[in-house]
């Protein structure tokens, strides 16, 4: 499973896009992926195909526009439940689901359990069984898992279940849990680090990392109002990173003169530093598949994972 972004091979398929029949992909997730909170939740829909019926357009529509922009060709589809993890798609959507697309992502509940968070046992549990069912309909299928952020909303106020730690460690350990779950199925092909993504952006003072005090000048606010769905900033930072990872193509090719950013009132520079974020996230390497096996191995895997403070245990997505 390459963990590492390849420019290389998204020339190859730059170069190849204008012959080949359109690649599908379907977009499987709750409101992390539809974008609730931000304007990118309305963006383009017609571009893309909601098997909901509800009209959104969301990240799958920014990741559309991408590829369009790349000179790719892409049928996107997306799946999205408010409030759900894969259990609830594995349980109830299936028959929208089964179907032998080229490419999938998977994402699941943003505490990764929603009433337990930190737990990675119900996303491990049913990221497999959707793998296997899509890899029984196309044994080529593609499936990535989508790692998201840490929730300003989970680690700030007492009530959080990250209260107390730093704002990068809830996207460190979701990370973790979608490593987890790659390891344990033979048909997931790897983690798009959406939420270490967003890290690097606060770390390295474009974003600002605690809207609780106020916005730093100079920074963007990667939150939307409620502190824990993105902002247009968040979102776009979501569709590189999983544009990067899905094509192969160094998100930086996009320019400045990339035109979703212009509809949603994201600057030329801003673009260009969120694109570069993005291409550094995707080149940096990550722990090797074996390290997680030991330690998985060694502790078991729930006793490993770190419980967390009885806080509340209330959340959306």
């Amino acid at each position: 499973m390459n963990r590492f972004f390849c420019p290389l091979a998204g020339v190859v398929l730059a170069l190849s896009a204008g012959a080949a029949r359109a690649e599908s992909i379907l977009f499987v997730g709750n409101s992390f992926t539809y974008a609730q909170g931000s304007a990118v939740m309305q963006f383009n829909p017609g571009s893309v195909t909601d098997l909901n019926g509800t009209g959104i357009g969301g990240i799958p529509a920014l990741f559309k526009a991408f590829t369009v922009q790349a000179g790719l060709n892409y049928d996107v589809s997306l799946e999205t439940v408010g409030g759900s993890g894969l259990d609830l798609h594995y349980n109830t959507k299936m028959a929208l689901i089964d179907k032998p697309w080229d490419r999938v992502v998977l994402q699941s509940y943003s505490t990764l359990d929603a009433s337990d968070p930190g737990n990675p046992a119900k996303l491990i549990q049913y990221s497999g069984l959707l793998a296997d069912a899509l890899h029984a309909r196309n044994a080529d299928v593609k499936i990535n898992l989508m790692a998201t952020w840490s929730r300003a909303d989970q680690t700030y106020p007492p009530s959080g279940a990250w209260y107390g730690e730093s704002i990068y460690q809830m996207a460190r350990d979701v990370y973790a849990g979608y490593q987890q779950a790659d390891l344990a199925s033979e048909h997931i092909d790897g983690v798009i680090p959406v939420g270490l993504a967003w890290n690097r952006a606060m770390a390295q003072g474009f974003a600002d990392a605690n809207p609780y005090d106020g916005i730093d000048a100079g920074t963007v606010k990667l939150w939307a109002d409620d502190n824990y769905h993105a902002s247009r900033f968040g979102s776009y930072l979501e569709a590189l990173t999983i544009f990067g990872r899905i094509t192969g193509l160094d998100p930086r090719s996009l320019g400045a003169t990339e035109t979703a950013a212009a509809q949603l009132g994201i600057s030329q520079a801003q673009a260009t530093a969120m694109q570069q974020l993005a291409f550094e996230q995707l080149a940096a390497p990550v722990p090797e598949p074996s390290s997680w096996a030991m330690l998985a191995g060694g502790l078991g895997l729930l006793a490993w994972w770190r419980r967390r403070p009885q806080g509340s245990r209330v959340s959306s997505t």
